[in-house]
């Protein structure tokens, strides 16, 4: 059996979707999400013109060796466009494997650790009932974990709040806030670190008054504090038993973690856009998280985000895979095959896609009393409708940016 065809797909249901979709000589297809969002059309180029060359005539069985060969192989290595890449290759190979073994992956990663992965939701609110509803509707849901994000005074739009994107963007509210806007321009939004550091412990304080305090909650800082300002948040936050504080500070910066340490027993979750082992090696070593956010589509893969998950496991910090709609359902199908075999699995975030997405991509991953399961169907357990992909060609779509009062770009 050889690689017979590879062809990149593009769609864009509910957001733009980049794919490939691999076909042996006997007939066996396997699927991979190569999405990045706002840049989906780089890592087309990338893929068609450099990778899909490489992969014809070879064969499927050798997933490690077509990974070394797709990394080292080009010698320019790393970066996103390049992981999210080898990422579609890594998932159609081992979903390929899953069909012609008969077994869904997570079998042939060692079987289930797990029932079902604990998954958390995203809650929003500009004020504080809206944001209370919105936990709600999450609970009613079955979620058993809660992402809080809440409006500061006197911003208008900030990450993470559904209205004031969709306000920002001039479209309708959506449940899962997709930040990525269709248009020729990103979207501007605004900051202000002091408001923001100012508002948030009374948010935490209300939704814990209101809430009780078994319910995991949960922060994302999407990078825009200095360190030491993030290692203030994570203080102010300590009376209010976060499960995490996500992205406080920006990543590149690996020594900024400590400083964080040094202040705060708050947890803290980092690199969902961290592309390899070696950005979390630092981190990982020193123990300066507890949660590893890197996503099997922009890690390059099952099978480094797997070894990643094996030397985390050595220093006790454990998985909180990336999860929002940007990552397509094959990427989702393929973190959901991972976190139930590792033993180290953390928190899985979840994001539900929209029903034009899920029209596309069927699905075989399961979602019942607040536990994604990734199904029992051979390889990811997801198949891709052709007929259903042609009707929603791509659209360009950019993720928003930020500026301070005075005009000064900032971190988004």
């Amino acid at each position: 059996m050889i690689i017979d065809r590879a062809e990149v797909i593009v769609t864009s249901p509910d957001r733009n979707f980049v794919t490939l979709k691999i076909t042996t000589s006997d007939g066996v297809t396997g699927l991979g999400d190569a999405t990045l969002n706002g840049r989906e059309l780089a890592v087309v180029a990338y893929l068609k013109e450099h990778v899909v060359p490489l992969l014809i005539g070879a064969d499927p069985s050798r997933i490690e060796d077509t990974w070394q060969f797709l990394y080292r192989g080009a010698y320019w290595r790393r970066g996103p466009v390049t992981m999210a890449s080898i990422a579609a290759v890594d998932m159609a190979l081992w979903d390929i494997k899953g069909k012609t073994a008969g077994m869904p992956v997570h079998e042939l990663l060692g079987g289930a650790s797990r029932e079902g992965l604990l998954a958390y939701g995203h809650a929003s609110g500009k004020e504080l009932p809206e944001l209370f509803d919105s936990v709600r509707e999450h609970l009613d849901e079955g979620y058993r974990a809660i992402r809080i994000q809440s409006g500061v005074p006197g911003l208008n739009a900030i990450y993470g709040i559904a209205s004031q994107s969709a306000a920002a963007g001039g479209g309708e509210a959506r449940y899962d806030h997709e930040p990525a806007r269709r248009g020729a321009l990103p979207v501007q939004e605004d900051w202000d670190t002091r408001a923001y550091l100012r508002h948030l412990p009374g948010v935490f304080e209300a939704v814990r008054n209101e809430f009780g305090p078994e319910l995991p909650l949960l922060h994302d800082g999407h990078h825009r504090m200095t360190p030491i300002q993030a290692a203030k948040l994570g203080k102010s936050l300590e009376p209010y038993d976060l499960f995490w504080l996500e992205d406080c500070t920006p990543a590149e910066s690996q020594e900024a973690l400590r400083l964080v340490r040094q202040h705060t027993t708050t947890p803290l979750a980092i690199g969902e856009i961290f592309n390899t082992i070696w950005d979390f090696q630092g981190l990982i070593r020193e123990q300066l998280i507890d949660y590893v956010r890197g996503a099997v589509t922009h890690m390059g893969g099952i099978t480094p985000l797997k070894k990643t998950m094996d030397y985390a496991a050595m220093y006790q910090i454990r998985s909180g895979f990336h999860g929002p709609t940007d990552i397509s359902p094959v990427g989702m199908a393929a973190q959901a095959h991972l976190g139930l075999a590792i033993h180290n699995f953390g928190i899985q975030e979840y994001m539900q896609h929209g029903a034009r997405t899920n029209e596309v991509f069927r699905q075989s991953y399961t979602w019942e009393n607040g536990l994604l399961h990734p199904g029992t169907r051979p390889g990811l357990g997801v198949e891709l409708d052709a007929d259903q992909a042609g009707k929603y060609p791509y659209e360009r779509a950019y993720l928003p940016y930020n500026r301070l009062a005075d005009g000064t770009i900032h971190d988004w």
